[in-house]
């Protein structure tokens, strides 16, 4: 049941003017429990009914004419505050999240339409890094969100395969290279050529001419350079995927920019056919001087092409083939103009459907003393990071449970887990400084505190009997009715309101931070009410249900943003 909806319901008839919709905007949850479980804040609502705030709260309440559902309705200081009947909310609450299970949370706002999500989108033949994570994790979560909330989710992975650094990487390789060291240490390797390619360019300009010629060659089709570049990608693509292994994200597709070679061509002759190509000194571009722009170049002199021409073919042909209702890319915020260049481009071709178009900014990550470079080679590789922090998991685990049986599973669990809600706690659009400390940071409000939560409740749920646990017909929802358990309650019916907040605002880190709030409630309950051994089974039935709600609920918002939820910490 949605509370909101029900009471604007309730309210809309009651002035002139004022729409369901309208008044379901407006109603709040309040902050403190004491101000009701419901508020409609009158003052928005004063010019159009030229009425004092207080005086519409009071005319609300005393109009309101009773309803199961709620307990008692009161007029203070502006607001019209709803407290709801305890033991019926409770009721509903436990009773939709055991008939849903799984599913609890879910909707099918999307009917089944596709949405084409766009992230991670690593560089072949460099390291796969923490720069990534943010891309990856972020992307993860809307596809998983999406997909629960009835959208049918198609990931792609856009890999960095095609460019003018691969005609670097092939004049590094075949200076400096080695088969066996580049077969043995993989992008290690590959890293190390590139990042010596630049400093000795520095040096000798001649080898940037050097490498364009290679890459010429390679869009040409040269057997040696294509030979190689696909070595690369192999290698490459190995490295990354026991990185996604790891991360737990898989892709429905790894089309990458080398994908949209043969496809360029027609897109391009498009573009002159509608007049909207311009010779500059032998490149050809989009005038984009009337949105505020910059060019937008789509043909370098020497006839290569450039992201911007990939991107527009890579849209034309994911809408041809995958029919989205919406189109989203997920990278950091310095590359906003870039996209806002291409979508431009696209709708300047006549295509309704640019405005499907969405770019998913998030902030970027620098170290504590620098920013992030691949050419430079200073970067903190994320197989190193997800290394450590399962191994500081395992530590943790030998000390206070050395029993356990699945140890190096957990560890796994939760370290990575560590790493991703570390992440995906913060607002997307925040710039992150990478701290060793900071993302190895167990305590307080983490990945691993909430994983403990569901594991604690498996662990209560684990030594009652089976029996009461599954006694939802005999459930009296008048012990749930105190304020620990009203606490817990509150929050499992909030789950599919966040759940649509981060999927309407793009934004997952709602979902994480309900999952602290949803934990720190749980374990209220937990530290103030008997569970399993309370004295009456009545008690003992209401609350096992209760932690059972919590337990499904918590493990459906943890799948949401890509988390395992172990049974055992």
């Amino acid at each position: 049941m949605n509370y909101k909806q029900w009471l604007a319901q309730q309210l809309a008839g009651k002035f002139e003017g004022l729409d369901r919709e309208t008044l379901a905007d407006l109603i709040e949850y309040p902050p403190n429990p004491q101000m009701g479980d419901l508020s409609l804040p009158c003052f928005k609502l004063a010019k159009q009914l030229r009425k004092a705030p207080q005086a519409i709260a009071e005319e609300l309440k005393a109009g309101w004419t009773g309803d199961e559902s709620v307990e008692r309705v009161d007029a203070v200081a502006g607001y019209f505050n709803v407290y709801l009947n305890p033991a019926k909310f409770a009721a509903q609450v436990v009773g939709e999240v055991r008939e849903k299970g799984d599913r609890y949370g879910s909707q099918n706002i999307g009917q089944g339409r596709n949405i084409v999500i766009d992230f991670s989108s690593p560089n072949i033949a460099k390291t796969f890094h923490i720069g990534h994570l943010r891309s990856t994790v972020i992307g993860n979560a809307l596809y998983k969100i999406f997909e629960f909330l009835g959208y049918n989710s198609v990931g792609i992975n856009h890999l960095g395969d095609w460019g003018t650094q691969f005609g670097k990487l092939i004049v590094a390789y075949k200076l400096w290279g080695d088969k066996d060291a580049v077969e043995a240490d993989g992008i290690a390797e590959l890293q190390r050529i590139y990042v010596k390619f630049h400093d000795e360019a520095d040096k000798n300009p001649a080898l940037d001419d050097e490498a364009r010629a290679w890459f010429v060659k390679l869009e040409q089709g040269d057997a040696e350079a294509t030979e190689l570049w696909r070595w690369f990608v192999d290698i490459s693509l190995k490295e990354f995927h026991k990185m996604y292994d790891l991360l737990g994200v898989t892709f429905d597709s790894y089309a990458g920019e080398s994908f949209y070679n043969d496809k360029m061509a027609a897109v391009v002759e498009e573009l002159k056919a509608k007049n909207l190509l311009e010779e500059d000194q032998g490149a050809l571009l989009v005038r984009l001087d009337d949105y505020n722009m910059p060019p937008a170049l789509m043909i370098k002199k020497d006839g290569g092409t450039l992201y911007h021409t990939r991107d527009v073919t890579a849209a034309i042909y994911r809408k041809n083939t995958y029919d989205f209702d919406k189109a989203i890319i997920v990278t950091d915020a310095g590359q906003s103009l870039h996209f806002n260049q291409w979508f431009k481009v696209v709708e300047l071709m006549g295509y309704e459907w640019a405005k499907q178009l969405q770019h998913v900014p998030f902030g970027k990550v620098s170290l504590e003393n620098a920013k992030l470079s691949t050419r430079k080679g200073n970067v903190i590789n994320l197989e190193d990071l997800l290394s450590k922090a399962i191994e500081k998991t395992r530590s943790i685990i030998e000390e206070k449970n050395p029993s356990m049986e699945n140890k190096d599973e957990v560890a796994r669990q939760i370290g990575v887990g560590a790493i991703i809600f570390n992440d995906l706690s913060n607002n997307r659009i925040k710039d992150i400084v990478f701290s060793w400390d900071d993302a190895l940071n167990f305590e307080g409000e983490s990945g691993p505190y909430v994983q403990y939560a569901h594991a604690r409740a498996c662990r209560v749920l684990g030594k009652a009997d089976p029996a009461e646990v599954t006694a939802a017909a005999s459930l009296n929802p008048e012990h749930l009715t105190n304020p620990e358990a009203q606490a817990v309650l509150r929050q499992l019916y909030l789950f599919k309101e966040r759940v649509e907040q981060a999927m309407h605002k793009l934004e997952p880190s709602i979902v994480s931070r309900y999952l602290i709030d949803l934990a720190q409630s749980f374990n209220h309950f937990y530290h103030q009410c008997k569970i399993v051994t309370a004295d009456e089974a009545e008690v003992r039935i209401a609350r096992l249900a209760l932690t059972d709600c919590f337990r499904t609920t918590i493990r459906n918002g943890l799948a949401l943003i890509g988390l395992e939820a172990p049974e055992e910490v």
